[in-house]
């Protein structure tokens, strides 16, 4: 087993549960091996691609490696798609397993292991790759929107940085019921609300229920005639995020035209500040990922931009 080298900083990927949970399994592998309290930063990908790495010696989670990451001490584990090989860096790395997965291995190789954490990180794996075949994709979606809907520090503030805690915490009675409830109503409403961005790929409209449970089952019903799907999510400081779902490949396509990243199926993209609204938001994703104007004037009115979405009152 290869040394691992003490870190400065253990940064991990800020949106879902597989980033919460790989960088609170580093810090505790980092608390045994060194007696240290690490510091953890998370990052969206819009603002991981702009931090400068100065640290010399670091550990990261679940964004893909590239050249810059590959230096002498640092350490990452990760399962996007790279085509950088790490040849100073210790990279560890597998498309089959989500991050939170490869941390678990680490600290087991290092006596770090509980019956808790095997079962939070088997469910965080199947939501985070989306192995919709578990009989335990259901309730792994419900961990997954814990962080959906409260938020990464939010969920760390209220567990204690201790990941066992979530295990059968009380809110996930809440995403049980927002589940059942809400996603049938917000499927029905959402497929009759698709507006078109460019040949290949639709805004999917919510206004209630899981956005990423509803475009699954748009994807998998053939729904919509658009490869790729993108939701939009206004974050209450005004930033805005793009979702981008897809069945063989799209996705990651569309989300790196945004300066995003994630998986080939599975991606996301921060917009830029200027970008504050959804209507906003779906005037300039047809400008970056349509640039083409369409004949008869393309991205000069705002009402042709959403003609799809006329007579809906303003969200976000």
């Amino acid at each position: 087993m290869a040394t691992l080298p003490r870190p400065e900083v253990i940064l991990t990927h800020e949106s879902d549960l597989d980033g919460l949970l790989a960088g609170l399994l580093l810090k505790r592998l980092a608390r045994k091996l060194f007696d240290a309290d690490i510091r953890l930063e998370a990052h969206h990908y819009n603002t991981w691609k702009q931090r400068q790495l100065r640290e010399r010696a670091a550990w990261v989670s679940d964004f893909a490696f590239e050249p810059r990451m590959d230096r002498p001490d640092w350490l990452v584990l990760d399962h996007h798609t790279t085509e950088t090989s790490a040849k100073q860096a210790q990279l560890i790395h597998d498309l089959g397993k989500s991050a939170s997965l490869l941390c678990h291995e680490l600290c087991r190789a290092h006596g770090l292991a509980s019956p808790e954490l095997d079962r939070l990180v088997h469910l965080s794996n199947v939501v985070d790759l989306y192995l919709v075949e578990d009989p335990d994709f259901e309730l792994a979606c419900d961990y997954g929107n814990l962080v959906k809907v409260y938020g990464f520090w939010n969920l760390h503030a209220l567990i204690g940085g201790s990941p066992e805690r979530l295990l059968d915490h009380p809110l996930l009675e809440v995403m049980e019921v927002k589940r059942r409830v809400e996603d049938p109503l917000g499927f029905d409403w959402s497929r009759k609300n698709v507006v078109e961005i460019s040949p290949s790929v639709g805004f999917v409209d919510t206004v209630v229920g899981n956005a990423n449970s509803i475009v699954h089952r748009l994807l998998k019903e053939r729904a919509t005639p658009y490869a790729v799907l993108a939701t939009l999510f206004v974050k209450s400081n005004r930033t805005v995020i793009a979702s981008f779902r897809s069945e063989n490949g799209e996705a990651l396509k569309a989300a790196q035209q945004l300066q995003g990243g994630g998986h080939a199926n599975a991606a996301g993209a921060t917009l830029p500040r200027s970008v504050s609204s959804l209507e906003d938001a779906v005037l300039y994703l047809r400008e970056v990922l349509n640039p083409q104007p369409k004949p008869g004037g393309g991205l000069t009115s705002l009402e042709r931009a959403f003609a799809g979405l006329e007579g809906q009152a303003p969200r976000g």
